[in-house]
């Protein structure tokens, strides 16, 4: 497989699993406004998620720079990874990020920022220190990709969708719970058929949370392929990369900073130990494995 045909087989998948994501979450607010005939539900839903996800997309970067007690660099500081990312940043046409380093020795590292211009790169002291420059240089690469993909963005979207979706469900589960769903008219069907739509409505506003997650866990798994095919085109060399991923994974340095709702950010999962492979753990990884990460990277090489 090329890195063309790589890149744009995760685009595509990405973009299905988003438009599958707008349809859920509509056919889910009309199903529950339908059961109360009341359409306020779901546009207060939608509001007060959107209103948190505008707070994640202007403040989580300094969110997350703050849990990963990372300290902003200077060229003086570190002038080879500061030649390193300026070099890569001219390659992919990409404004110098803002460079961090978490004073860990477990290697990882992630990209965060609203947008381009507002992007930061951080990295672990291990990583310097444990990785080769055309180690780094993929890792780096991979990194700046997310900046170039627009991932934070699509990240801040997919986090106002799953939400949505579960303030929908919890509303509409506690109004149920206190005060029963409005009877409507016999003209709408009957209380047999409310009834049936009143059970259907409850399982799935039990089991949408859980739909959500999935498929924003899924998005973020293919972003990572995604990067790890645009970092390889940036670098032009695979190998790179694919051996700064056995590295991080092979180290059992746990991140100490590292915590649930950041571990989507960084490179490689930062809690050592817990990467099991089975079909059910896939479901609700933040990465995907490793080996299939590398497995693809090599195959880009041949």
């Amino acid at each position: 497989m090329t890195l063309y045909t790589q890149i744009g087989s995760n685009l595509r998948k990405t973009w299905l699993l988003m438009s599958f994501f707008f349809i859920f979450i509509i056919a889910l607010g009309w199903l529950f406004s339908y059961v109360y005939d009341s359409e306020e539900i779901l546009i207060f839903a939608i509001l007060l998620s959107v209103f948190s996800g505008f707070f994640s997309y202007w403040f989580s970067d300094k969110i997350v720079l703050g849990l990963s007690h990372a300290k902003e660099i200077k060229k003086s500081d570190a002038p080879e990874l500061y030649r390193l990312v300026e070099n890569l940043c001219i390659t992919a046409g990409l404004p110098l990020p803002k460079i961090y380093i978490i004073d860990e020795t477990a290697p990882n590292a992630f990209a965060t920022g609203r947008d381009p211009k507002h992007a930061v790169v951080a990295v672990t002291r291990g990583l310097l220190e444990k990785l080769e420059k055309v180690e780094l240089e993929g890792v780096i690469a991979h990194e700046l990709s997310h900046i170039g993909n627009r991932d934070m963005l699509l990240q801040t979207l997919v986090v106002i969708l799953a939400g949505t979706i579960v303030m929908l469900s919890n509303m509409f589960l506690r109004m149920n719970f206190f005060r029963g769903a409005k009877r409507r008219n016999n003209d709408r069907g009957g209380g047999q058929l409310e009834l049936i739509l009143l059970v259907f409505t409850i399982i799935a506003a039990i089991l949408a949370p859980i739909a959500a997650t999935l498929i924003r866990l899924a998005i973020s798994r293919k972003r990572e392929f995604l990067a790890d095919a645009s970092g390889a085109m940036l670098t032009r060399y695979p190998d790179g990369l694919a051996r700064a991923l056995e590295k991080i994974s092979a180290d059992q340095t746990p991140l100490r900073v590292a915590t649930k709702a950041t571990t989507h950010l960084y490179i490689s999962n930062p809690f050592k130990g817990k990467q099991a492979v089975d079909w059910f753990t896939k479901l609700f990884s933040t990465h995907p494995p490793i080996q299939e990460r590398i497995r693809a990277l090599r195959e880009m090489s041949v």
